[in-house]
């Protein structure tokens, strides 16, 4: 698919190939009748793609060298040095979630930085995000990665991203916040954001730009955007996922890894690790295909359980339509 405008912002495996039957829960657990909805994403496996003509670019890049490292991840940035001494407490949830309460539990989702309509924003004014840590540490299981592959709290900052050789490294993740021009002050560009300087002790503005992306050197088969805001409904958050991943393109990434709205946080770490777990697991198996069945293993799974018993399942878009392949789907993963 290569979508247009607002339509950048629309998963394009949630649609439906025939009218639906009821999705009525009967007597399984909520959300459990989604299961029975024919969404494409049980036909086919979709990718998206910035322009036609960025099919040709992507497919004439030459493989990676097999001897890469499998892994870097950036994630639970610090925006400032509140946000710091309490990384160091334990008052964390309080800043990191928004709740949609199910029959019996929360359904927790990862905040979105609230900057629409802002006069006046700061980079200490994004939420934390200290759930992306555990996923970060899940991918990197699942691809038998190290502690030193991963760089949380302070040290996802721009030094380390701008500094380390990042060429060598088969899948890097970013797990924050994306923002569009407008949403702190002096922002021009999209941009990535990062552990504040005050917090990492670092030079710079705690914002990986675009231009900045530009001029990182990658020879990756992913690169892993989560959490990010790439669902604002005045179509900035298209902007923010077409920006970035088209940055990332020429800094050397075959495919880009995003989600459209914040995710549901214990599904989202459920399909990433199943995602690279699979692609870990057979070399061959193409980038679209190994996210179409972890989409339809969340889909049929047992979904949230607790106390041996479903609470509700996870076969409703809202927890495996935000993901979203961009770039070359039919390349192979990251032992390729």
């Amino acid at each position: 698919m290569v979508p247009d405008k607002a339509l950048g912002q629309l998963p394009f495996g949630l649609l439906v190939t025939q009218a639906p039957q009821a999705v009525a829960d009967g007597n399984g657990a909520l959300f459990s009748g989604y299961k029975r909805v024919p969404f494409l994403v049980r036909q086919a496996a979709v990718t998206q793609l910035p322009s036609v003509a960025s099919l040709a670019t992507l497919r004439r890049v030459p493989p990676g060298d097999a001897a890469r490292k499998a892994f870097a991840g950036f994630g639970d940035p610090l925006f400032s040095t509140q946000q710091a001494q309490e990384a160091a407490g334990t008052q964390v949830a309080s800043l990191t979630t928004r709740g949609l309460q199910t029959r019996s539990r929360p359904l927790v989702r990862r905040s979105a930085p609230v900057v629409q309509g802002v006069d006046s924003a700061e980079l200490a004014q994004l939420p934390r995000l200290p759930d992306t840590a555990e996923e970060v540490r899940s991918i990197a299981a699942a691809l038998r990665a190290s502690d030193a592959d991963m760089f949380l709290g302070r040290a996802a900052n721009e030094r380390q991203v701008k500094t380390m050789t990042l060429s060598d490294r088969k899948v890097v993740m970013f797990a924050t916040h994306g923002l569009v021009p407008g949403d702190l002050n002096g922002l021009t560009q999209p941009a990535l954001a990062l552990s504040a300087p005050e917090v990492a002790n670092a030079e710079g503005d705690g914002l990986l730009t675009m231009d900045e992306i530009l001029g990182l050197r990658l020879d990756a088969d992913w690169v892993v955007l989560s959490a990010c805001n790439t669902a604002a409904g005045d179509g900035a958050g298209a902007e923010a996922a077409s920006g970035l991943g088209r940055a990332f393109f020429y800094a050397g990434t075959r495919a880009v890894l995003l989600t459209n709205w914040p995710v549901e946080t214990t599904s989202a770490w459920v399909l990433t690790t199943d995602l690279f777990g699979r692609q870990a697991a057979n070399a061959a198996l193409p980038r679209t295909q190994a996210m179409r069945q972890a989409m339809l293993a969340l889909i049929d799974g047992d979904g949230m359980v607790e106390d041996g018993k479903t609470v509700f399942s996870y076969a409703h878009p809202i927890f495996w339509a935000p993901f979203t392949v961009v770039g070359d789907g039919g390349g192979n993963g990251p032992n390729s």
